[in-house]
């Protein structure tokens, strides 16, 4: 569970249970806790003693409010805490959820919507688009061999020309929904050290794309392929985004993986997931797209076609994952989380 959970006696508010995600917050082990008075571990204790003493008069069925809870060595984490009693008498169950992670859960499950709303309108889209295209490209074909004149011939050409860049662009945002999951054995630094190698041959002089590995991390199931088109996609934004720099000498990509542990993103708790971070030095998300840069044809260059950052959690979704963006000026940092055995 992504839950902190405690078990109290009602009588004096010592804990009787605590869940893994609980241990996890607060830095302690279950056996430290148990016994232990649970209001020490509030920053205001009085608030948690008040709403016992309500429980134990049964003033409530439940009671919830806003605390920040202390933890080992670490900032006080704010919560929003549910208590209620417990099935067994004389016992009162604590629900706690971290008010970050509540906002977190809330953004992702935006994020989810919002890419299932994009496949159904892109679908839905170049199908509708698909179709008269062929018909405008067939048409000026057929009128292009009744013309002897040469100059007019320039002119079915571009509408020619026109068609197929339409039916290109048509066929990039259909992709992902027409190739199967190829599904095998992956290597993530083979996956970055590839897409270091396809960055670089673009952008020989000016750009540095430093390693930052954690070697330990294990292989896991995934589609290779995919997951190589979702990396290279974010860093070429990267890339792109950084032009004055690269200009300038001092262009710099850093691409770092972690292992996290008991992490919790897609409303699930996982043991191990892997953090793949794509980090630059450049100007930044601009602030007016930035709660939007995963929305299809959405881009903050003059001729970007908007689709990268769309494909890319597209298929990082299909490992069950996601993308998340952390931009300032200076630092943009793109972090792929993807769940590991």
């Amino acid at each position: 569970m992504s839950t902190l959970v405690a078990v109290l006696r009602a009588d004096d508010g010592a804990v009787q249970f605590a869940n893994a995600a609980l241990e996890n917050t607060l830095g302690l082990s279950r056996r430290t806790l148990e016994g232990a008075d649970f209001s020490t571990f509030f920053t205001d204790p009085a608030l948690l003693q008040t709403a016992l003493a309500g429980a134990r008069g049964k003033d409530f069925a439940a009671l919830r409010y806003e605390a920040s809870l202390k933890r080992l060595h670490q900032d006080p984490v704010p919560v929003h805490v549910n208590v209620a009693d417990a099935e067994q008498v004389g016992e009162i169950l604590v629900e706690l959820w971290p008010l970050e992670q509540q906002a977190r859960q809330d953004r992702e499950e935006r994020l989810r919507e919002q890419a299932q709303a994009n496949k159904e309108l892109i679908r839905n889209l170049a199908h509708e688009i698909k179709n008269p295209l062929g018909g405008i490209r067939g048409a000026a074909q057929l009128l292009e061999m009744e013309l002897e004149s040469r100059e007019l011939t320039e002119y079915t050409q571009v509408i020619i020309h026109e068609a197929d860049r339409l039916q290109s662009l048509v066929d990039r945002l259909l992709a992902p929904h027409r190739h199967p999951h190829l599904v095998g054995d992956v290597n993530i630094h083979e996956v970055c050290e590839r897409v270091r190698s396809l960055v670089l041959v673009e952008y020989p002089q000016g750009l540095k794309v430093q390693r930052d590995y954690d070697t330990s991390i294990p292989e896991f199931r995934g589609d290779r392929a995919q997951l190589i088109q979702a990396l290279l996609n974010i860093v070429q934004n990267a890339a792109q985004a950084l032009t004055d720099r690269i200009a300038a000498g001092d262009a710099v990509i850093t691409l770092r993986t972690r292992v996290a542990r008991q992490v919790t993103f897609g409303r699930q708790r996982y043991r191990l997931a892997l953090e793949l971070h794509v980090i630059d030095n450049g100007p930044g998300v601009p602030d007016a797209i930035k709660e939007r840069i995963f929305y299809p044809l959405v881009s903050g260059r003059d001729g970007g076609s908007g689709l990268g950052l769309t494909l890319a959690q597209t298929f990082v979704q299909r490992h069950h994952g996601l993308i998340e963006c952390d931009s300032v000026p200076g630092r943009t940092d793109f972090r792929i989380l993807i769940p590991l055995p």
